[in-house]
């Protein structure tokens, strides 16, 4: 491998193929809920706060030396090392904020694995899990929700940190020791490892219980960050650590509700109890077994294509003989594909790997006579079971009916009498791969709701969910590569920042490096939490998903989305934004190296950066959700011309990616016109192999109903009074709409309710009766009538 001229873009050693085209790497990632955890680890520390891991150990050094003997701490006992962490605990509730900032830096230091005295990478997150374990199960992770609680509303630096022209590090500090004690006991914690202890696992699913729960300050964990998030985009805390906050926030939901794992099993379980079939496949596996297929040619590609062509075309006019013969080898070449055998697989930088079977060149010749005893290979089958839904069968019946019969019944679709018998073949057909669900849009009565830790979150952000879309977006914006810097952004560096500005090349090199890696970061915290968020949501209730991804698409994340991936994709993914030798733990345990200019530029050696990858992924995933089965959504892909931008990230050569943007391009075929996809057959025939097949959906053709006129408006609110009248039938208690609320209409029960009248009414009850009852006359006689 070798640099190419952006840096940390790598290819493949200058060897091309017979067109001159060079090859793009295949990148072998697996994606996953996460990086691996020595990544997640270091990404919580930017390089700027690497003189702070010896002030934490001097802290913690402090402390420990004036309570304990001249041992170290891997040389005390289990009940030493409790005793310790409750002192500091106790510690950690004197009123001086320096003592304070003192004893929770020393338990930093415990968190990060009492480094100093370990020789290993392994050794420091072997003494990790142990101290975090052991500070949890001392209670000092409710005694760290406290602190942040006072830090949230510390007006004083709020403030400050307003009138400051600009916000530092130094601004934050008090805040970042918390998070990121916090940060590390949730991270480790939610590490399942098999050689745990029992005491530990239970002490794991108590931790994860409480971390879901209305426990702190009578709400989850979750929902106190997400309101650090809109308190920092409001601008009224631009000092808080924006970076900290959204990992942890992202570990939290991810810890509590569950990766794509648990979906899966909830899914499962949940079909089973509603009496459904079973998944026809797991997605996940069915995606990891997929393989990565060849990017479209660029534009100077294709020119040098056509010159080579020409060339050929050029030769074959004077060797009429050579092509006679090559036509008649292959009859169903096409007339202006005049190609030699020997460059047709290597000039047609298609974006498929797998021909059909009518273009494999075995299928032309006739068959060759075989052995009974042998068997003829099959071309590979499509990796994806066909689905239909309901509303499919349902057009289907009712056009068959109006075509042959006269008539339509609605949404009837069992009754087939009259129709032809290739009609009932077909819904007998169709009927077997309907996709069934299960959703109560309306239920009468008292609705049962099961008190999961996804309904919990819903609850708990359900109030302020609009604001907490739009600032999630709105620090995306600010992180976006492609983002143009503007004053009235928010500054999203005040966690990366040095008092003091760099004053050598080094060190601007090393601060640049720095900043790229805490955007990255930030995006990939952001996509992640979004997507979790949709995924658990759609499956708790449908109308829990419709709700956030509606103002998701009210604060414009189609259109940012578009712009993120409308960059230099493959710059993006391939960036070296990070100096292996300062990540955490290796920073604190060897002795660092001379850092040069060189060495900065090289970067590492990995072939791809795993965050920005995997961020582009969840990106994608959360646009194919904001679209699906939305017209109204796949004309804003079509308006904001996202076709080109999402067939240049086609580049990338990683399955499950690919996939994603083969899904936007799919939606849309339709909308693109006949040109596009005469010029697109290559992606077409991707999209046919990788895609799902949806039966009776016409996707390259543009005959489907739904091709009306775009009515954005329209769709868009009777979706939203659908969900508002959710929201307030099953959430609003207080104020309950009336017309969902049951009317009792008896007169004895109405009658026989008891009234709490008040203590001054019962008093006074012999004023209120002369007042009221025997001095006034009543007609009795017009009463009666």
């Amino acid at each position: 491998m070798v640099p190419n001229k952006t840096r940390g873009e790598f290819t493949r050693n200058p060897r091309k193929d017979s067109e001159g085209l060079s090859e793009t790497p295949d990148l072998e990632f697996e994606y996953a809920d996460t990086d691996k955890w020595a990544a997640e680890l270091s990404e919580l520390y930017s390089y700027t706060e690497g003189p702070e891991f010896a002030l934490n150990r001097k802290c913690f050094e402090e402390e420990f030396r004036a309570h304990v003997s001249d041992k170290k701490w891997i040389e005390l006992d289990a009940a030493e090392h409790r005793a310790h962490a409750m002192r500091l605990l106790d510690s950690l509730e004197v009123i001086a904020r320096e003592k304070r900032l003192k004893v929770a830096r020393a338990i930093l230091y415990m968190a990060q694995g009492t480094f100093a005295e370990c020789s290993s990478e392994a050794e420091v997150q072997s003494w990790m899990r142990y101290n975090i374990f052991l500070l949890l199960d001392v209670g000092t992770f409710s005694a760290l929700v406290e602190l942040l609680n006072m830090e949230i509303d510390n007006s004083a630096a709020c403030s400050s940190a307003v009138r400051k022209p600009a916000i530092s590090l130094a601004d934050s500090t008090d805040l970042r020791v918390l998070l990121n004690i916090m940060y590390l006991m949730v991270e480790t914690i939610q590490q399942d490892d098999p050689a745990d202890k029992p005491e530990w696992k239970i002490i794991r699913e108590t931790f994860r219980t409480e971390l879901g729960s209305p426990l702190f300050n009578n709400e989850p964990i979750s929902v106190m960050l997400f309101g650090m998030v809109t308190k920092f985009c409001s601008g009224h805390a631009p000092h808080f650590p924006m970076k900290k906050v959204l990992l942890l926030l992202w570990k939290s939901i991810l810890f509590t509700l569950g990766g794509f794992e648990q979906l899966q099993s909830i899914k499962i379980r949940k079909r089973e109890e509603l009496g459904l079939p079973p998944l026809p496949e797991d997605s996940i596996r069915v995606i990891r077994s997929m393989r990565a297929a060849s990017p479209p040619a660029s534009a100077s590609d294709l020119i040098e294509q056509q010159q080579k062509r020409a060339r050929r075309e050029h030769k074959a006019l004077i060797k009429q003989d050579n092509l006679d013969a090559f036509n008649e080898k292959d009859p169903y070449k096409a007339d202006d594909s005049r190609e030699d055998e020997d460059d047709n697989d290597d000039n047609d930088n298609s974006i498929e790997t797998e021909t059909f079977p009518l273009e494999r060149d075995e299928v032309m010749p006739p068959p060759i006579p075989q052995p009974p005893s042998e068997r003829v290979s099959l071309p590979k089958g499509l990796p994806w079971a066909p689905k239909v839904r309901e509303k499919d069968i349902e057009n289907f019946l009712e056009s068959s009916r109006s075509k042959f019969i006269g008539y339509t019944l609605g949404s009837d679709t069992d009754t087939v009498v009259g129709l032809p018998r290739p009609i009932h073949e077909s819904i007998k057909t169709l009927k077997q791969v309907c996709f069934f669900f299960f959703n109560s849009i309306f239920i009468h009565g008292e609705e049962e709701v099961e008190m999961c830790a996804t309904e919990l979150l819903y609850q708990g952000i359900l109030p302020s969910l609009p604001q907490y879309m739009i600032a999630l977006l709105k620090i995306l914006l600010a992180a976006a590569p492609t983002s143009k810097a503007k004053t009235d952004s928010i500054n999203i560096l005040a966690d990366v920042l040095p008092e003091e500005m760099p004053t050598t090349v080094l060190q601007s090199m090393k601060l640049g490096v720095d900043v790229n890696r805490h955007k990255e970061i930030i995006v990939k915290a952001i996509s992640a939490i979004l997507l979790l968020l949709l995924k658990h949501f759609k499956l708790n209730h449908i109308y829990q998903f419709e709700y956030m991804a509606q103002h998701l698409v009210f604060a414009n994340c189609i259109p940012l989305i578009l712009k993120f991936f409308n960059q230099n994709i493959m710059s993006y993914i391939t960036a070296k934004n990070s100096i292996s030798v300062l990540d955490f733990p290796s920073c604190v345990v060897y002795e660092l190296p001379e850092l040069t200019a060189e060495s900065l530029e090289a970067g590492d050696n990995n072939q791809f950066c795993w965050r920005n990858l995997f961020s582009c992924i969840n990106l994608l995933r959360i646009l194919n959700k904001l679209t699906k089965w939305k017209h109204s959504r796949t004309m804003m892909l079509v308006v904001f011309k996202s076709a080109p931008i999402l067939k240049r990230a086609l580049k990338v050569k990683q399955a499950m990616m690919q996939l994603y943007v083969l899904k936007l391009l799919k939606v849309q075929t339709k909308y693109l016109g006949r040109q596009w996809r005469k010029s697109n057959m290559k992606t077409m025939s991707a999209i046919y192999q990788k895609v799902r097949h949806r039966l009776n959906d016409d996707w390259a053709y543009g005959n489907d109903l739904d091709a009306r006129p775009w009515d954005f408006q329209a769709e868009e609110c009777a979706l939203r009074a659908s969900i508002e009248r959710f929201n307030s039938r099953r959430y609003d208690k207080s104020h309950s709409n009336p017309d969902f609320l049951p009317v009792d209409n008896c007169l004895q029960s109405v009658l026989g309710q008891r009234v709490d009248l008040p203590e001054d009414f019962q008093m006074n009850y012999d004023l209120w009766l002369e007042r009221e009852v025997f001095s006034k006359p009543i007609s009795w006689e017009e009463l009666l009538q």
